[in-house]
């Protein structure tokens, strides 16, 4: 378990949260800053990321963010998930097959929930944002998306605990 020390967290159920309970916990952590602001921090050479807990029943990161930070395509395996974004604004792409992909900012004071089968790309879209991210299940592994030059999509594994950015595109075998 991580956590900043002399701090409560929201109340938690001891279970395996819905994508609605984890949306409705995560903005409640949201009013709470003395929680989780001294995870927050700008490093301009690279994303500045912080586990702020994790326990059998859910895992929560404070993600600070750059206009020019991408997280790439990906999932998160069979975890569901909430974003609550606590300052400045950030940007969330869907893909569609055959078009261009769907995006939306979302700013400070808003959160938005999904489910195991969610695939996005996530990005600062102002300098200085923060978001709080929850998955329930805990994280153990994602998967990140490549599209070869010809359209073909790929899935690659990786452990929650890798930095996620885009992946090169690899030519078709």
């Amino acid at each position: 378990m991580t956590m900043a020390v002399g701090t409560a967290l929201p109340a938690l159920p001891g279970r395996v949260l819905s994508p609605r309970e984890l949306q409705l916990w995560v903005a409640e952590l949201a009013t709470r800053t003395e929680v989780w602001e001294p995870l927050t921090g700008h490093d301009p050479a690279r994303r500045h990321y912080a586990s702020l807990y994790r326990d059998s029943d859910i895992d929560v990161w404070v993600l600070s963010w750059k206009v020019e930070d991408d997280t790439g395509w990906h999932d998160h395996d069979v975890s569901s998930g909430a974003v609550a974004v606590t300052r400045g604004a950030v940007t969330e792409s869907n893909p569609r097959m055959g078009g261009d992909p769907v995006t939306r900012v979302v700013p400070a004071g808003r959160s938005f929930a999904f489910g195991p089968d969610h695939i996005h790309r996530m990005g600062g879209a102002v300098d200085g944002s923060v978001s709080i991210h929850a998955y329930s299940p805990p994280l153990w592994r994602m998967g990140q998306y490549s599209i070869s030059p010809a359209g073909v999509l790929r899935r690659h594994a990786v452990s929650y605990a890798d930095e996620l950015r885009p992946l090169e595109a690899v030519a078709d075998e």
